[in-house]
């Protein structure tokens, strides 16, 4: 069972190590609708990271495509069924079916579905907004990143950390998954978040790692209502989201009595402490840690309330000491 503080911004954990020591605490609270304004991010070292050559787009959508007749695409589907007999009714009845689809119920084109026109609107609006009104930004953005910070963030369509925590392009680096969780080092399972945390130290030199967990997660409602007894429903979800079974066990002997929803909440916060400890677990995260160069944080984003908590994890460690003794220090135990 995880002993780790909870992330509660009142509390605070210590070691009984005085020379060695993790804990949590409060860094500060705001709420949604600060009006302070946001600076704008200094991004690029004077030096690439990496580069890659631009890729090769081939739009499926254009400004002109609205002037294309829907009369004019049924006549080039009909001309080629001439032209290629062999074809014969299958392909005919293929050309039917696309005729009724593209029909709406009174008979006019539906060159693009309701969704495709969002994204292309969406893009139009975000050129004309921000990427032509800022041309210094988008300037500096072509020649490279050097974000100040690494978030983890939940894949929840409510939580964008970018829109939340107004970040510009540019200023963070982020990974976001399921119940928004970190995994321990793992150079086979979780390659993937691996790869991604040591680009970000090693090679973009974040000087933050931020794991944000929020109200209302789907992923910890999941890992607080699963058997977990070795059966499985899902072919992922329930196998990424034991993860957080450290925290669950905490919230379970700590909060046993209170209403499942009230489990959930303290456990969306207490999963955020899970997984800065399995950050300690990376070797470069460590490193890090120890020469100043990074830190770590958690934050908590209430949607309902409108509100956001952010915790730091205080971390004085000596370069010695090993995966197994920072678990012991953090009473943290390794699955």
């Amino acid at each position: 069972m995880s002993t780790v503080n909870g992330c509660l911004p009142s509390q605070l954990f210590t070691a009984a190590s005085a020379q060695s020591r993790a804990a949590f605490r409060p860094v500060s609270t705001a709420r949604v609708g600060s009006s302070s304004a946001p600076t704008p991010p200094s991004l690029i070292r004077n030096e690439p990271v990496f580069a890659a050559p631009a890729p090769i787009i081939h739009p499926l959508l254009k400004e002109d495509m609205a002037t294309d007749s829907y009369e004019e695409a049924i006549a080039a589907l009909q001309k080629l069924l001439s032209e290629k007999g062999e074809l014969g009714p299958v392909a005919a009845a293929k050309i039917d079916a696309i005729t009724a689809d593209l029909k709406t119920v009174d008979g006019t084109a539906a060159i693009s579905s309701e969704s495709v026109e969002r994204l292309k609107t969406g893009f139009i609006t975000f050129k004309r907004e921000k990427y032509e009104k800022n041309p210094a930004l988008y300037g500096e953005l072509a020649k490279g990143q050097s974000p100040t910070y690494m978030v983890f963030a939940c894949s929840d369509s409510r939580v964008c950390p970018s829109h939340v925590l107004d970040l510009q392009p540019g200023e963070a680096f982020v990974v976001r998954n399921v119940a928004n969780l970190v995994p321990p080092y793992d150079k086979t399972k979780y390659a993937g978040v691996g790869s991604a945390i040591e680009y970000a130290v090693l090679h973009l030199k974040v000087k933050e790692i931020v794991v944000i967990g929020h109200s209302a997660c789907g992923g910890i409602k999941g890992v607080m209502s699963f058997a977990c007894d070795g059966s499985s429903g899902t072919d992922f979800i329930e196998d990424w989201v034991k993860i957080a079974l450290p925290a669950k066990n905490k919230v379970l002997a700590e909060n046993g009595a209170v209403p499942f929803g009230d489990q959930c909440t303290v456990c969306e916060k207490e999963a955020v402490n899970v997984s800065l400890g399995n950050l300690l677990s990376y070797p470069f995260v460590r490193d890090g840690l120890v020469k100043g160069t990074l830190a770590l944080k958690g934050g908590y984003y209430d949607f309902v309330k409108g509100s956001f908590e952010l915790w730091g994890l205080e971390f004085s460690l000596s370069p010695s000491l090993s995966v197994k003794d920072v678990a012991t220090i953090l009473h943290w135990k390794l699955m």
